[in-house]
């Protein structure tokens, strides 16, 4: 699809990090951008930065997810792009054992529910949406109407201990997208999805030097973390490419993830 000015786009989860190195990269062409996010006062400062709109969403809320797309709508007409960037995690074992105590600890069902209901169910909530929206729109050349692009994590594939939970929700998301595809195929709506590897975002900006330094070294190529725009990047041509469909793809620097 060819991104031209003044096309509307979705970001979710842009007020930081892939989110918003995604949403500054559309904006760059032309794209009048939504930031749908939790954090008020850092969407407030990323849309005010990108000229875009920003929608305080609770992807798990079926009402904020749709209030937030008519009142994006309302200002920037229906998106033909959206790219699902929102997501969280939450560490612990599936069962454990305390080593002082020798306690014998589950990993709370509530907190794997919570994990799927942001990361999975969430993104599935927001495509549904958005899709429905990209329905009414006039195809494009090709056919097309509208670009979805998810985030997974190559902790899909491969999962470090601890990350049980979020494993199972990008794996889920990885899971989803092939099916989706072939939904949407007679409606000309594509959709890929993009597996990252370990980027300069928030929480890894905030660990120590030395761990820091461990990560860029595990990379086998190039030896540094990952950059929000080069993420950015693969957004956008993904979006142009109108051959690409149905996608699950690492972008990783090569690295496969040891157990921990």
């Amino acid at each position: 699809m060819i991104i031209t000015p003044g096309m509307a786009a979705v970001v979710t989860g842009a007020a930081s990090g892939l989110g918003l190195a995604t949403a500054r990269a559309l904006a760059a062409q032309g794209v009048k951008v939504s930031i749908f996010d939790m954090n008020e006062a850092a969407g407030q400062v990323a849309a005010a930065e990108i000229g875009g709109l920003y929608c305080k969403v609770n992807v798990t809320s079926e009402e904020q997810v749709d209030a937030a797309f008519a009142k994006a709508r309302a200002a920037h007409g229906q998106e033909r792009i959206l790219v699902n960037c929102a997501g969280v995690g939450k560490p612990g074992k599936t069962v454990s054992r305390d080593r002082r105590t020798g306690e014998i600890k589950r990993f709370p069902t509530e907190w794997f529910d919570q994990i799927v209901q942001i990361n999975l169910i969430g993104t599935f909530r927001v495509i549904t949406a958005s899709a429905a929206g990209m329905l009414t729109l006039d195809a494009l050349e090709d056919g097309e109407r509208g670009v979805i692009t998810n985030t997974a994590s190559v902790a899909a594939e491969e999962g470090q201990i601890g990350q049980v939970a979020y494993s199972a929700s990008k794996a889920g998301i990885c899971g989803m997208t092939l099916t989706i595809a072939r939904d949407f195929a007679s409606e000309g709506i594509r959709i890929n999805t993009i597996m990252p590897g370990i980027f300069e975002t928030p929480p890894m900006l905030a660990v120590t030097k030395e761990i820091f330094d461990n990560l860029a070294a595990s990379v086998p190529f190039p030896k540094r973390l990952g950059r929000p725009p080069e993420f950015a990047s693969l957004v956008l041509e993904l979006t142009r490419n109108g051959y690409f469909n149905g996608q699950t793809i690492r972008l990783d620097g090569a690295i496969r993830m040891p157990p921990k």
